[in-house]
C-alpha cells in the first residue's frame, strides 16, 4: 500500500493531514504540487475518479480570479481540466491516493479516521 499525500507545505489544511498521518503512523509520501508540479495526466485521473465540484475549491482566492466563463463552467470536466492545469492552486487540497486512487479530498479528523479505521 502505497500513500501519497499531494499538497503544498504551507497549506494549514495539508499540514493537519501530514500531522495527523505521522501521528497515527501511516506512512506516506508528501508530492508538493506547488514545487514539483502536477502532471497532465494525473490531473485526468483524478477527475475520472472524482467530480470536478469536489476537487476545484471554489471558495478560494485562485478561484476568484479566474475568468468568468471558467467559473461558471468548473463542473465541466474539460472545464475543469483547464482550470486545475494553469492553477493548481484552486485544487482543493490535501489530495489522498492510495496506490494511484484518489481516496480521500481535503481534510477533516474524522474523514482520516474512518479512512484507516
Amino acid at each position: 500500500m502505497t500513500y501519497t499525500l499531494y499538497g503544498i507545505p504551507n497549506c494549514d489544511t495539508v499540514k493537519k493531514a501530514k500531522t495527523w498521518l505521522t501521528e497515527n503512523g501511516i506512512e506516506f509520501t508528501f508530492h508538493n504540487f506547488k514545487k514539483e508540479g502536477l502532471d497532465p495526466s494525473k490531473i485526468k485521473a483524478w477527475l475520472s475518479q472524482e467530480l470536478p465540484e469536489v476537487l476545484v475549491n471554489n471558495r478560494g482566492t485562485t478561484f476568484r480570479k479566474l475568468e468568468e466563463h471558467q467559473k461558471e463552467n468548473f463542473k465541466d470536466k474539460e472545464m475543469a481540466f483547464e482550470i486545475m492545469r494553469g492553477n493548481p492552486s484552486v485544487i482543493k487540497r490535501p489530495v489522498l491516493e492510495k496506490d494511484e486512487k484518489v481516496i480521500a479530498v481535503g481534510f477533516k479528523p474524522e474523514m482520516y479516521s474512518d479512512l484507516f479505521a
